[in-house]
């Protein structure tokens, strides 16, 4: 039986809420309803999709909760190598990666960022249509391990990138990090 109209509308509008509000509560910790509305709210798109398994989509609320970390992944080929950077451990290694770059791009002066350096799993999160379709590891950098169903448990990782315009095909290649004080209490 495919889902009525109405059914569909709503289980729309109840993914979008839903991620609207993970996204005030996970990135920006500024939550707008409680914690009872929003459990309403997911109970009631759990019930749509178990009523019409055909409106479950890869990126419903649904899919993140309960889900079990798999510990056995398959393969991911990198289209483009992911690669370590290098470090620099005194004034004349940072002088001399000045100098190499400056050279390569043609310019006089280089603006620098720098950040702290988190030490953590290199990731590349792979976007189409706005949907995550994969995620994977650098492993050697040109293959890593498919991790995609562990980081749809990640609450703070977009299942669906908000907003639009966004190329066909987005990577977003960064490091997943975990606080000590969780680290020691998987441990």
């Amino acid at each position: 039986m495919t889902a009525p109209e109405e059914a569909a509308r709503r289980a729309r509008t109840l993914r979008e809420q839903l991620e609207e509000h993970n996204y005030r509560y996970y990135v920006l910790d500024q939550p707008v309803i409680s914690d009872a509305e929003y459990d309403r709210l997911m109970r009631e798109l759990r019930e749509l999709e178990r009523r019409y398994p055909e409106l479950v989509t890869p990126d419903s609320p649904t899919q993140r909760v309960g889900a079990a970390a798999r510990t056995e992944f398959g393969a991911v080929r990198h289209v483009v190598a992911m690669l370590s950077l290098d470090n620099a451990f005194s004034e004349e290694e940072v002088a001399e990666f000045d100098r190499r770059v400056r050279e390569r791009l043609s310019v006089e002066d280089v603006l620098y960022h720098a950040a702290p350096k988190f030490d953590g799993l290199s990731l590349s999160l792979r976007y189409e249509a706005g949907c995550l379709v994969r995620a994977g590891t650098r492993g050697d950098g040109r293959t890593g391990e498919d991790v995609t169903a562990n980081v749809r448990t990640i609450r703070n990782v977009p299942l669906r990138l908000r907003g639009a315009g966004w190329p066909a095909v987005v990577e977003v290649r960064g490091e997943a990090v975990i606080p000590k004080r969780a680290f020691a209490r998987l441990n």
